[in-house]
Order: structure tokens, then sequence, then C-alpha cells
């Protein structure tokens, strides 16, 4: 992974939802290295739009903790606030037709960026659900990843009046409210993590929501 290329590619909205594989095909064509070449060329990881949260800094730190499976494939962005509002239900909208596995990021009201990956699509559930690819990170300012623990599976779970991501002893790793304005962050067990903002409430200045597929 060393040497991880990325770009983004800003595509006309009429077409993003009809991206095709003869379209992706035509990229991978363009940026084909000279044959000499090729097998020691990094990956290039493809943005089909630019993101208001993360810099090209950030977002190569956090490609090297995905999941290899999710390796390479594009991101689309299916969700932001400054574009689709502040709202929960507006997100699981979204994510309606989607199963690919999310990255969650935000910047709250300090300027403080952090997220979560979720190795299948955020929905409505009545428990938890997700895998152990699942993980919580923060910017503070270096790159800190959370893997899981082992010691539980309280990966993801949603209703209509927040998200949380990782819990333990009453308290969650990540938990958003339904108007996606205010959150809290606290150690969890399913984690092990630090808080991920600068206090353990916040207000949300941006969310994006990026499925990996």
């Amino acid at each position: 992974m060393r040497g991880l290329r990325w770009r983004y590619t800003r595509l006309p909205s009429q077409v993003v939802d009809a991206l095709s594989g003869e379209e992706g095909e035509e990229e991978e064509e363009e940026a084909a290295p000279a044959p000499a070449s090729a097998p020691e060329d990094p990956m290039e990881l493809q943005l089909m739009e630019a993101s208001q949260v993360l810099g090209a800094s950030e977002i190569r730190q956090l490609s090297l903790h995905l999941p290899l499976r999710v390796t390479g494939h594009p991101w689309s962005l299916v969700f932001c606030t400054s574009r689709d509002g502040f709202s929960l239900r507006s997100l699981y909208r979204q994510m309606e037709g989607h199963s690919g596995p999310v990255l969650l990021v935000l910047r709250d009201q300090d300027g403080q960026m952090f997220g979560a990956f979720s190795s299948s699509a955020i929905r409505l559930s009545k428990g938890f659900y997700g895998t152990g690819e699942t993980f919580l990170f923060s910017f503070s300012p270096q790159l800190k990843v959370f893997k899981w623990t082992g010691n539980n599976s309280f990966f993801v779970k949603g209703d209509l009046d927040s998200l949380m991501m990782g819990s333990g002893s009453g308290q969650f790793g990540l938990w958003l409210d339904g108007d996606l304005y205010h959150g809290g962050s606290h150690p969890c067990e399913t984690f092990n993590n630090e808080v991920l903002a600068r206090q353990e409430q916040f207000c949300i200045k941006e969310l994006e929501a990026w499925v990996l597929s």
C-alpha cells in the first residue's frame, strides 16, 4: 500500500446514479500506466466527488486501514448534510438499495474529524448488526483507528431517533441523534476506543456517508 495515490472524479449529477461498468473501464484505460512499470504502480483510489470533510492526507491514511475486499473500490458519496440536510431519516433513505460497506466521516463544530467504517450499509434495525471489520477512527490530529476487540458484537444499531456504533456498559463509542446535529462519544468495550471528539458531547458541522463498492 506504500505510495497509494488518490483522486476524485467529479461527475454530472444526472449521471452519478447511472455509472456503468463501461464508464469505469474508460477511467481505467485513461489512467493506464506504461506496460513496463505497471506491476509496480500503486493502486489508485477514486472518489466520485470531492469530500468536504477529509483532505488528501486523511483519505490516504484511512485507505490503509480498510479491509482488502474494498481496496481499489470507488468511493460514492451517498449522503452529506450540506446536500441532503441534517436528518437521520434522510440518511436511511439515501442508503436504500445499497448493501456495500460505508465510511461515515464527520467534522464537528470544534473542527475535529472522526467517524466509523461499517461493514454493511447503515439501516434501521431492531438490534445490532455488522461484523468485526467495523471500526472507529479519529484524527487528533494524527489518525487513530480503534478496531474490534472481540469482547462483544455491538457494531451498529439504527432507529428513528439515533444511530449507535459500539457499545458496552451503557456507553456508545459513537452515537448520533435523529437530527444529525448532536452526538456523543465514549470509550466502549466493542472497540476500546478513546473519546473520538474533543469532548464527549459534540455538535456536527458536516457529515458524509461514502459507500465503498
